[in-house]
C-alpha cells in the first residue's frame, strides 16, 4: 500500500538532509554535502514491509514553489495522506514562508482534505536552549491559528538530536495500519516478561513504532535517545561489514535487551529485577518471534490491503 508524504518548505530549511537522515542512513554531519533538490525528487521507502512511503521532497526554491501552485497544482496536491512543513526557525523570511504555508493549505483543502498536517520547527539546535521552549510555542500558536479549518501538530526538530526522530515515529505511526491491535499484544508481552518497558522499532529506520511502560521514567525522551543511539551504532557495525542482531546492556539498576525480532522490527525490552537471567528473557522473546511475525503478516497487510 503506498501513501503519498509531501515533504515541502522553503529552500534550505533542512527537508532533504532530514529524508536522508532518517530513510537513507546518512549522519548528521555528511548531510552537509547534500545540494539543493532541483523541482521535485521522489522516493519509495519501504516501511514495516507492506507500507510504501511515496516521499515528495519538493525543492523550495521560488520559482519551483510559485509552479507548484499554478502549473502543477493538481499533479503535487493531490491524493496527499501527509503534509510536512518544515520551517527554519532562524528564517529571515518568516511572512513570506507562512504564505507559502498557506497556500499549500488552500491547495490540500481542494484536492485532499483528508490529509494529515504536520508543521517541524527546524534547526533548534541554532537557538538558545532557554529561549527554545517560547519560540516554539510561539510559532506554534501562529501554526494552529493559520492553518483552521485544518489542524497541524507542531514539532521542534534539530537534525543534532533525538527530536528528528520524535517527530518522524509520530507521523509514521499514524500510517500504520491496526497499530491497537500490535500495541494491545505488546502490552500483553510486556506484562509476560515483567518488563519495565518494551519498545518496537521498525528496523530500517529504528523509529519507534509501538511501546508498552509500566514504569514512570523522568526522561520523556528515551525512546527517541534510545532510536538515535542504536541507529548510529547499527550504522557503524554495517561500515566494519558485521551485522547488527542483538546487544544486551546493564548495570545494578536495570537490563536492557535490544534483538532482531519480525522480519520488519527490532525489540527493545527493559526490566528492573536484574535477577532474572538473560537466557529466561531471551528464551520468551524468541518464542514470541513467530506471534508477532503473524500479527504483522496478518493484521499489518489486511489494513494496507483493505485501505
Amino acid at each position: 500500500m503506498k501513501k503519498k508524504v509531501l515533504l515541502m518548505g522553503k529552500s534550505e530549511s533542512g527537508k532533504t538532509s532530514m529524508r536522508s537522515i532518517i530513510f537513507a542512513n546518512y549522519i548528521a554531519r555528511d548531510t552537509r554535502r547534500l545540494g539543493a533538490t532541483i523541482d521535485v525528487e521522489h522516493s519509495h521507502v519501504r516501511f514495516l514491509g507492506n507500507l510504501v512511503l511515496n516521499i515528495w521532497d519538493c525543492g523550495g526554491q521560488e520559482a519551483f514553489m510559485e509552479n507548484y501552485f499554478t502549473s502543477q497544482r493538481d499533479n503535487i496536491f493531490r491524493n496527499v495522506e501527509v503534509l510536512i512543513y518544515v520551517f527554519d526557525v532562524e528564517s529571515s523570511e518568516l511572512e513570506k514562508d507562512m504564505h507559502y504555508y498557506q497556500t499549500c493549505l488552500e491547495a490540500i483543502l481542494q484536492n485532499s482534505p483528508q490529509a494529515r498536517i504536520f508543521c517541524l520547527i527546524h534547526k533548534m539546535d541554532l537557538v538558545q536552549e532557554d529561549q527554545r521552549e517560547a519560540i516554539f510555542r510561539e510559532r506554534e500558536e501562529d501554526l494552529k491559528r493559520l492553518s483552521r479549518p485544518l489542524e497541524c501538530t507542531c514539532f521542534r526538530t534539530s537534525i543534532w538530536d533525538e527530536t528528528l526522530y520524535k517527530a518522524w515515529s509520530s507521523i509514521v505511526y499514524l500510517l500504520i495500519p491496526n497499530i491497537s491491535n500490535l500495541e494491545n499484544n505488546l502490552k500483553k508481552f510486556t506484562e509476560i516478561l515483567e518488563a519495565d518497558e518494551v519498545l518496537l522499532f521498525e528496523k530500517a529506520t529504528f523509529l519507534v513504532i509501538a511501546h508498552c511502560q509500566v514504569k514512570q521514567h523522568h526522561d520523556i525522551h528515551r525512546f527517541e535517545k534510545i532510536s538515535n543511539i542504536i541507529k548510529q551504532f547499527k550504522l557503524s557495525c554495517s561500515k566494519m561489514q558485521s551485522n547488527f542482531q542483538s546487544m544486551e546492556v546493564r548495570n545494578s539498576e536495570f537490563a536492557a535487551y535490544v534483538e532482531e525480532f519480525t522480519n520488519n522490527t527490532f525489540v527493545m525490552v527493559v526490566i528492573s529485577d536484574i535477577a532474572i537471567p538473560s537466557t529466561a528473557l531471551l528464551i520468551n522473546i524468541k518464542n514470541a518471534r513467530k506471534y508477532f511475525d503473524k500479527i504483522e503478516k496478518n493484521d499489518l497487510r489486511s489494513g494496507f490491503h483493505g485501505e
